[in-house]
């Protein structure tokens, strides 16, 4: 099944399954009632240091990944857990960053499809 990301801002649909918001912050102006999350995974999001560091610049995200892996490390059991459910429904990773490209979203779209990872 696929892994799809999509901004809290944008309306849920129902092809986007089970939604997991991951961010540590919830995200301005979005009701809870609205926001149609299944999970919020508060401890999948970059520490708070590793997002003030990137500040969702370009340059930085090869190393912004890479140092958001290594955090990840410490959460395999949720990341396992995420990579399980994606084999049986459609997972929207959920997020409020306006970069479509470099967010944490997006990287960790990466790494559930990347089957080295452990």
């Amino acid at each position: 099944m696929p892994v799809k990301i999509k901004r809290v801002y944008e309306k849920a649909s129902p092809g986007d399954g089970y939604r997991v918001l991951i961010d540590r912050l919830w995200p301005r102006g979005v009701k809870k009632e609205e926001a149609n999350i299944d999970v919020w995974q508060k401890e999948l999001a970059p520490s708070h240091e590793l997002r003030k560091w990137f500040q969702h610049d370009p340059v930085k995200w090869e190393e912004f990944k890479e140092r958001y892996y290594v955090e990840l490390e410490m959460q395999t059991q949720l990341v396992e857990e995420l990579r399980s459910q994606a084999e049986t429904e459609t997972v929207t990773i959920v997020y409020a960053a306006k970069d479509e490209e470099h967010s944490n979203a997006q990287a960790l779209k990466e790494l559930l499809e990347n089957e080295d990872f452990t």
